[in-house]
């Protein structure tokens, strides 16, 4: 188990190492990015790192509708890190060619001057839905409001990403001192159990985790997650900047398809929950009876700034990187806010 209130070091050095194995690599190949690997019958082949939790519903439903291989491409998913923003080097070193992640995983890399950008989001939060995630505690625990937080140990399934910095932010919006709770990061699966056995004071669980937990007798919810900053993005999928300059036109192809795939998944939850019995540990039957989310291929920047500050002000990034470090130029983007 991991145990820290701010992992940013060992991130930082983790980054630092690859940045400069990437130098190496880039000096030997010769920045040679346009040699697209192909099939025998002419797709495109490309491999995504999803994460191991939740949201990476579409990409198996532009697989299986059909839309990945209608675009040209041979498309391979695999299961990505347990802390999906440990997935870049994999990006950059070319074993894949996007990857999933949250919005602060992905800004950790950018504030290292990373050469990654975001081609589309997958899942943003959202009052069109109910939480998909929130905060959990024992029914006879006294924490009631975040601010009770303080002095506290919270469970997460990563330090220093998107759900780090949520809990940070509804502490601090509910007037306590984000910088006194104590996180620790543990498996996903065992967050209700840790909670549940008094061994953190909370958990911050998500998907059809949280969806399970949230009906336990044990447990109360504290605060409506994410949705208190809609349009906060909770899912994306990004690339490296030497794939995108060389193989545009396949990136392009493969965000679209998974566009699609959003918009089947957003009108078809059963094809959601099939997809959830088939790679999460739930029972079938709880998955038949709970709400699929509602997926956004949308990336709001004004939100996005505003998690940028937040987390450059609780120290989980050094810097604050600018918008032309983070979006491809053919993501999907608005300022528009959906209240």
């Amino acid at each position: 188990m991991e145990t820290s209130r701010n992992p940013r070091r060992r991130t930082v050095l983790a980054l630092t190492a690859l940045t400069a194995a990437l130098s190496l690599t880039a000096t030997a190949c010769g920045g040679d990015s346009t040699n697209e690997a192909k099939t025998a019958d002419g797709k495109a082949k490309v491999t995504v790192l999803r994460s191991n939790g939740a949201i990476f519903e579409p990409l198996y439903i532009a697989q299986q509708q059909g839309y990945f291989k209608d675009a040209g491409l041979d498309v391979t998913i695999k299961a990505g890190a347990q802390d999906t923003s440990q997935n870049a080097p994999s990006v950059l070193n070319g074993e894949a060619q996007f990857a999933m992640t949250d919005s602060s995983g992905f800004l950790k890399g950018a504030a290292q001057d990373m050469p990654l950008r975001i081609v589309t989001g997958l899942q943003s939060a959202t009052t069109k839905t109910d939480p998909t995630d929130g905060l959990l505690v024992k029914k006879s625990s006294a924490i009631t409001t975040f601010s009770d937080l303080e002095g506290k140990t919270v469970g997460l399934s990563a330090l220093g990403g998107t759900i780090q910095f949520i809990v940070e932010y509804l502490v601090q919006k509910d007037g306590g001192d984000p910088a006194k709770v104590k996180f620790v990061a543990l498996p996903t699966t065992s967050l209700t159990d840790a909670v549940t056995s008094g061994k953190t004071d909370a958990v911050y669980s998500f998907g059809a985790f949280f969806a399970a937990a949230r009906t336990s007798d044990k447990l109360n919810v504290i605060g409506k997650g994410m949705n208190e900053l809609p349009g906060m993005v909770q899912g994306l999928l990004f690339s490296s900047q030497e794939y995108l300059a060389g193989n545009g036109a396949t990136a392009k192809k493969f965000i679209d398809a998974v566009g699609k795939a959003i918009t089947y998944a957003n009108e078809n939850p059963d094809a959601v929950r099939a997809i959830d019995k088939k790679y999460t540990q739930l029972d079938a039957a709880f998955i038949d009876k709970q709400e699929t989310a509602y997926y956004d291929t949308q990336l709001n920047t004004t939100v996005m700034r505003t998690v940028i500050t937040k987390m450059n002000e609780f120290k989980l990034l050094d810097k604050e990187p600018t918008d032309e470090a983070l979006y491809w130029d053919q993501a999907p983007t608005t300022t528009s806010s959906e209240e």
